[in-house]
């Protein structure tokens, strides 16, 4: 091959290969702070450290995030929140029975996020949000409410249909919240949250948790239970 068509071609080649990295930087640069963020926790993380560990220079990274707020919601935005027009919409094409959604969403709940690095994001959030109101709003309306806003429908659904007794929705949506957050913070405890002898195994796990959401402990219905606190004068 003439040496002409060898560099025209090794040029077209390397140009090919830096827009492909160009592509890739803010993929990069969201796993580096997500890795840093769960590691070092969001106030201790510098942006520099986050580009240095992207492989860019910090005038890089500034180029796609305007600060290390706007990075952490667009990490958050990435790894959780993205997913709910997906989840929902998987909500609206089920067909089978309301307990099986519920089995469903537990499931990829654990899979899309709780298997993942994103599952460190829960506990970030638990730590730093007293320091960061703004980002516990942001948090809050990304992924709290829209997350309990689907698991309202998902209850709902099951009482419209009889296969539920009615619910308080408004404290219902926290049993099926508090096992996963307990399933997601048990993998950055130190082994706390569990008995040092046991390894929990999150699948069998959720099953347990979803026998005991969908079916109770007792042997018996439970007697309705009344309101017995009186109004005070």
């Amino acid at each position: 091959m003439p040496l002409s068509k060898l560099f025209r071609c090794s040029s077209t080649a390397a140009v090919a290969k830096r827009e492909r990295r160009k592509e890739a930087r803010p993929g990069e640069l969201l796993d580096a702070a997500l890795d840093l963020f769960v590691e070092k926790g969001f106030a201790a993380t510098r942006v520099e450290e986050v580009a240095a560990r992207a492989g860019v220079s910090k005038g890089t990274l500034f180029l796609y995030f305007q600060n290390k707020e706007e990075l952490l919601k667009a990490v958050v935005r990435h790894n959780i929140s993205g997913y709910y027009d997906d989840w929902n919409a998987q909500f609206e094409a089920f067909e089978g029975s309301t307990a099986d959604i519920v089995a469903m969403r537990m499931n990829i709940w654990w899979e899309q996020v709780g298997a993942t690095k994103a599952c460190g994001i829960t506990k970030l959030m638990m730590s730093e949000a007293g320091n960061f109101p703004e980002i516990a709003a942001f948090y809050q309306q990304e992924v709290v409410q829209p997350g309990q806003a689907l698991i309202r429908r998902i209850l709902q659904r099951g009482i419209d249909r009889g296969e539920f007794r009615p619910l308080d929705l408004d404290y219902a949506v926290y049993s099926i919240v508090a096992p996963m957050i307990f399933l997601f913070l048990s993998r950055h405890s130190g082994g706390i949250c569990v008995p040092e002898q046991m390894q929990l195994e999150p699948k069998k796990y959720i099953a347990s948790q979803l026998n005991i959401i969908l079916y109770g402990l007792s042997a018996a219905p439970a007697p309705a239970v009344e309101n017995t606190q009186k109004a005070r004068p």
